[in-house]
């Protein structure tokens, strides 16, 4: 059976990797790449080269091609040069793609964005920006998300005077509360980066950029982060079932039943997720299921890392509409917040900024649905407690960013080991204090015998 992935991003990856006779579509020039570290290379920690991720001998990867429709009686799909590729199964992995924010000026009269604006979604976008970053003194990133705040981090570790825009009334609104917005707008003063928030950008010129309280921030670059919406043209031309994204049953499958769909381009259950951990969840039960297991997709859980340098966040499930009890401890003069969200027991979702020391045994309660004891939750967010340890069994996902199993890394040395062959912990480095402790079993084992 000939499986046909259109787009080359981190879901198609996976599921190239676990799949036989595969063709993978992308219209980047680059193979499949961890996007999660792009702004690690914008701050100089990483090179290009460590993005890359693995596709196994034998994909027919075709890199340059762009998919301009589907022909779902015929089963093929069109090629922007107008050749045609069958398939026996389609899976549509074509992500997300940018908006642009209503901004005067943001777009030249020739349909040209203005010089000094750049997006920061892909390789090249990094290339471009890091190149401009050499002459440049200041930069404004729009959007205080996620993605925002590691651009902002990283501009500001380059050395130039950074500030941030958020139209909303804290940073990461859509993850956090304000108390935790707060004190991430305090650390990064500390740090040297500038934060407006409740404010929106409304006029690009020459002299700088214009916010809606008429304060002009003069700058040389502006980074867009803010904005983005599921890529579902292709589907939508096709006449699949297209709402907020492509539609998708508990098989990932769309309304017809040999194309699928997965990652941010994907809607199941009403939920478009955004994140790299569900987008591989969702390719690694796609490829069981196309292999003939009976096993169905009920929804993301997910699990969220601000990458960059000093500033520490995590963020479990959805903390601001999650329906439990929640146990919080803020100190804004050290500047953390912890948050846990219960239900009969079980972690929900948990928000923790500024200290993670517990991330590692948290999000293995959140991932196994530990019932948890009265005063555990407690236990978990005062640093002067300990926890239990949680044993992993071998298929437990340790690291969400390269997608690596707690069997996996007990299978290595050492971990300089872990970090040559899986690549575990190079990433947004939440997974560290979890491998740690599975070497240190390991070893202790090892010994005992």
């Amino acid at each position: 059976m000939t499986t046909v992935i259109v787009g080359a991003g981190m879901a198609a990856s996976r599921l190239a990797q676990e799949l036989p006779d595969v063709t993978v579509l992308g219209d980047e020039a680059h193979p499949p790449y961890n996007r999660i570290l792009l702004s690690a290379v914008l701050e100089g920690t990483h090179s290009p080269d460590a993005l890359a991720l693995g596709v196994p001998d034998g994909v027919d990867l075709r890199l340059g091609t762009r998919v301009v429709e589907i022909h779902r009686e015929e089963r093929e799909v069109e090629l922007a040069d107008r050749s045609r590729v069958g398939y026996d199964r389609l899976v549509l992995a074509t992500g997300s793609i940018p908006t642009l924010p209503p901004i005067r000026g943001l777009v030249r009269m020739d349909g040209r964005l203005h010089e000094k604006v750049h997006a920061f979604r892909t390789l090249d976008d990094c290339r471009r920006l890091e190149r401009e970053v050499r002459h440049a003194r200041n930069a404004v990133v729009v959007g205080g998300g996620l993605l925002g705040l590691q651009v902002a981090r990283a501009l500001s570790v380059r050395g130039l005077a950074t500030e941030v825009v958020e139209g909303g009334e804290h940073l990461l609104r859509s993850q956090v509360d304000a108390k935790a917005g707060a004190i991430l707008a305090r650390d990064l003063k500390r740090l040297g980066t500038t934060v407006y928030t409740g404010a929106r950008a409304v006029r690009l010129d020459d002299r700088g950029l214009t916010l809606d309280n008429g304060y002009l921030l003069e700058t040389d670059l502006v980074v867009l982060t803010a904005g983005g919406r599921p890529s579902t043209a292709l589907a939508r031309r096709a006449g699949l079932d297209v709402r907020r994204g492509i539609v998708v049953d508990h098989h990932l499958r769309t309304s017809d039943e040999r194309i699928h769909a997965i990652g941010d381009c994907a809607q199941h259950g009403g939920q478009v997720t955004g994140f790299v951990p569900p987008a591989w969840e969702q390719a690694g039960l796609l490829a069981r299921h196309l292999a003939g297991e009976d096993v169905s997709y009920d929804g993301a859980r997910t699990v969220a890392r601000l990458r960059a340098t000093d500033l520490d966040v995590a963020v479990l499930g959805d903390p601001e509409r999650a329906d439990g009890q929640v146990v919080e401890v803020t100190n804004p003069v050290i500047g953390s917040h912890r948050k846990l969200v219960v239900r009969d027991g079980v972690i929900v979702a948990a928000t923790l900024v500024g200290d993670l020391s517990r991330i590692g045994q948290i999000t293995q309660h959140y991932d196994r649905g530990t019932v948890l004891g009265p005063r555990e939750p407690g236990d978990l967010l005062m640093a002067d407690r300990v926890a239990t340890p949680v044993e992993l069994s071998d298929d437990a996902e340790v690291c969400a960013c390269a997608g690596v199993s707690a069997g996996r890394v007990r299978a290595c040395a050492s971990l300089d080991d872990v970090r040559t062959t899986t690549r575990a912990t190079t990433g947004c480095g939440g997974c560290a204090p979890a491998v740690r402790q599975l070497l240190a079993t390991r070893t202790l084992e090892g010994t005992n015998r």
